[in-house]
């Protein structure tokens, strides 16, 4: 089985130059990084170099971006930043994979939405300052790079951690968690270990926030290689160090378990045609799911169930895109536990044509199969058949196939 699945271990936190370390240490070449950022013709000039060190006995990598006359990761607001506009151009005008730049502009998309809220401002008008120094530029676009050649399909993390001690920020010291980190973490769990360091960046954290799944410990879990990214101190208790596991859920485990947020809201006054936009909305802007089911309310009045699910990143986005954009005045939140079976896609040859599959398995038994409608209508449309007969066509493919 392919090793397709991430899982990152955070015992002392995370930073954008760990993650890409420990994927340097899984096995990403180094040239991998160097062309992302080539592609974004920085003004600067970067070299990018790997050192091999030892953090608390345990031996790695450590990721070093360099500046001519700068030491990389200095103290946060010690580097000159770009603003939104300035970083979203940059990547839109690079020549790096549209998977790669899409996952980056995420990323910072993250960024400028906790800046925004903290300093009250636009988020067109927000200007990074820790986030826009050209290290962690490079680290947030590397770490794209390097997702995307390991050809990972699912990431899952450990609980993220924390010092409690205070931090150096462009506005002044504050307490950790860092004001940026919180605010991007936010409906992520976080722990604070008694350690006067920052432990999770901001940069970090858009990571954790943009490609992780599910956080929590490693459930039936085999892995391939393991890789250590090595943070730059020295902790007295611990090892700085961020462990990365690549390989896939054993097939010993029967489904998949992670936990996500249920938004839901009472509605009585709402138009089917504003009702359907905002399931558009939510699911556009990254629901698991959004559904509408029939109520009696007070008083005998018809009205609407909506229900939305959320990853612990959105769930916040989401429940301020449901109060925008439907006519509650208030509405729930529940985190809960959601058990899904293991999936694969695939692609199926009947005689009328190639249709595509989702497949979900319990255990390693094939329970579900889900011929692609799309692909179903199309082929009877060209064949002048039902879709049924193609669906069952690709059905019988697949239990030919197994």
């Amino acid at each position: 089985m392919a090793a397709t699945h991430l899982h990152l271990d955070c015992p002392s936190g995370i930073s954008g130059d760990m993650f890409c370390a420990s994927l340097l240490h899984l096995g990403v070449p180094l040239a991998v990084f160097q062309e992302a950022v080539s592609s974004l013709h920085l003004t600067e000039k970067v070299v990018l170099k790997t050192e091999q060190a030892v953090r608390g006995g345990l031996a790695g990598l450590r990721f070093l971006v360099e500046e001519p006359g700068h030491h990389h990761h200095q103290s946060h607001g010690h580097h000159h930043g770009r603003n939104w506009a300035e970083i979203r151009d940059l990547l839109q005008k690079s020549k790096l994979a549209p998977e790669v730049r899409d996952s980056s502009l995420g990323m910072f998309q993250r960024v400028a939405e906790a800046e925004a809220k903290l300093h009250g401002v636009p988020v067109e008008t927000v200007h990074f300052h820790e986030v826009g120094a050209v290290d962690s530029i490079v680290d947030l676009v590397c770490a794209a790079a390097g997702i995307h050649h390991l050809k990972v399909t699912e990431i899952t993390a450990s609980v993220p951690v924390d010092g409690t001690g205070t931090v150096q920020c462009a506005h002044g010291n504050f307490p950790l968690p860092a004001p940026a980190t919180a605010e991007i973490l936010r409906g992520i769990p976080i722990r604070q270990l008694d350690v006067p360091h920052e432990l999770t960046t901001p940069t970090g954290a858009a990571i954790l926030a943009h490609v992780v799944n599910r956080f929590g410990p490693l459930e039936s879990f085999s892995a391939d290689l393991i890789g250590y990214g090595l943070g730059t101190r020295d902790l007295p208790d611990r090892p700085n160090v961020l462990r990365a596991f690549l390989g896939h859920i054993s097939s010993v485990s029967g489904n998949a378990t992670d936990t996500v947020f249920e938004i839901r809201t009472h509605l009585d006054d709402i138009t089917g045609e504003q009702l359907a936009h905002a399931i558009d909305r939510l699911m556009a802007e990254g629901a698991l799911d959004a559904a509408v089911s029939p109520l009696v309310m007070k008083k005998g009045r018809p009205g609407h169930l909506l229900t939305v699910l959320a990853l612990p990143a959105d769930a916040e986005k989401l429940a301020s895109l449901v109060l925008r954009e439907t006519t509650a005045f208030g509405l729930r939140l529940e985190r809960i536990e959601r058990r899904t079976l293991r999936r694969e896609e695939k692609t199926v040859q009947t005689p009328h044509g190639p249709v595509r599959l989702k497949l979900g398995y319990l255990g390693k038994q094939l329970v579900q199969i889900h011929p692609e409608d799309a692909d179903c209508r199309k082929l009877a449309e060209k064949a002048k058949i039902s879709p049924a007969v193609v669906s069952a066509a690709a059905r019988a493919a697949v239990d030919t196939a197994q």
